[in-house]
């Protein structure tokens, strides 16, 4: 297994300490949450650099790469649904659109082919991480420096501009999912 695939990989750990950082009661754990996130993101950055710049890309890669980041996603969007952060309409979206790719996939590759990721599909996890880390950033500030003025700033921030980028991602994730499922609808005809 080459560099590449091992960090895609390294991916997947460091979603589930995320889910458990986010999920305790220890000081600071949304701020560790927020920081893992940020790693994980920049590793999905990291492997893809080193595969394509020493020729190491691979059915692997191009099948986990996508499958990790949907995972990490998931995840997040569901651990945030206590916190009042996403509704779980939302969530659920989001976690619906990522299985019916990964079906999409699971087709594609039992018939030998890899269909990789395309670039509406990377703008809408564009939109989703930063949904995502808009939350966790104001959930580290919020517990990092908890003041009135602080308060104040920040529930205008999660109740105005919150739902707007919750709108926006879902909006994004159902139109690229829709797409994606008909530019392979021959796939899935073919399955019937």
């Amino acid at each position: 297994m080459n560099w590449a695939n091992r960090i895609t990989l390294s991916r997947l750990l460091l979603t589930v300490l995320f889910v458990i950082a986010l999920n305790s009661s220890w000081n600071y754990a949304r701020t560790a949450a927020l920081v893992i996130f940020l790693i994980a993101g920049l590793t999905d950055f990291i492997d893809g650099e080193i595969a394509r710049r020493y020729g190491v890309v691979t059915n692997f890669g191009k099948l986990m790469d996508p499958l990790v980041d949907k995972i990490m996603v998931a995840a997040a969007f569901i651990s945030l649904v206590p916190l009042k952060a996403v509704p779980a309409w939302a969530a659920t979206t989001v976690v619906a659109r990522d299985f019916l790719i990964t079906g999409l996939r699971l087709m594609a590759s039992a018939k030998g082919q890899v269909l990789p990721a395309e670039s509406l599909g990377k703008q809408k996890t564009s939109w989703q991480i930063v949904t995502i880390i808009f939350f966790l950033a104001l959930l580290s500030i919020a517990e990092l420096r908890y003041t009135n003025e602080t308060s104040s700033w920040w529930l205008r921030a999660w109740n105005d501009a919150g739902p707007v980028l919750v709108w926006i991602t879902v909006a994004l994730t159902i139109y690229s999912g829709l797409g994606y499922a008909w530019r392979n609808r021959e796939l899935i005809a073919s399955n019937q």
